[in-house]
C-alpha cells in the first residue's frame, strides 16, 4: 500500500525557492573517486554557465548520457561526494530494477531551451 502524502505546502516556500533549470550534458564519464559508481557530467546551462555534477545514473550507457537534456537544481550548495564535489543536483527517480539510489533522469519531453526554468 502507498505511504501517505506529505502535508500541503505553499509554492513560494517550497518549489518557488529552488532554481531548477534545463541543461545539456556535454560530457560524461565514469568516476572512480566517489564511494559508489557514478558518472561525472559536465552540463551546459546556457547563460548560467557550465557546471559539474556527479550522479548515480550508471544504468544508462555513458554515450546515452552525453547530449541528454536534464533538470538540475542550481541553487543548492556544492556537495562533497568522496574526493570530488558536485556543483548541481541533477534530478532523477529510482531506476527500475536497480539498487536504491541508482537513478534515471527527469528530462523534458521535447527539445527545451537550455537554461529554461522549471515552473
Amino acid at each position: 500500500m502507498a505511504s501517505e502524502l506529505k502535508s500541503i505546502v505553499d509554492f513560494e516556500e517550497s518549489l518557488g525557492i529552488l532554481d531548477i533549470r534545463v541543461g545539456r550534458v556535454v560530457s560524461a564519464e565514469p568516476c572512480a573517486a566517489t564511494p559508489k559508481p557514478t558518472y561525472k557530467m559536465v552540463i551546459d546551462f546556457g547563460k548560467y554557465g557550465r557546471r559539474t555534477s556527479y550522479g548515480r545514473f550508471t544504468g544508462h550507457p555513458v554515450d546515452e548520457v552525453t547530449g541528454r537534456l536534464v533538470l538540475a537544481v542550481l541553487n543548492f550548495p556544492p556537495r562533497p561526494m568522496g574526493d570530488v564535489v558536485s556543483e548541481v543536483l541533477v534530478l532523477g527517480v529510482q531506476y527500475p530494477g536497480r539498487d536504491s539510489g541508482e537513478a534515471t533522469f527527469v528530462s523534458p519531453a521535447v527539445n527545451a531551451k537550455i537554461g529554461s526554468k522549471l515552473f
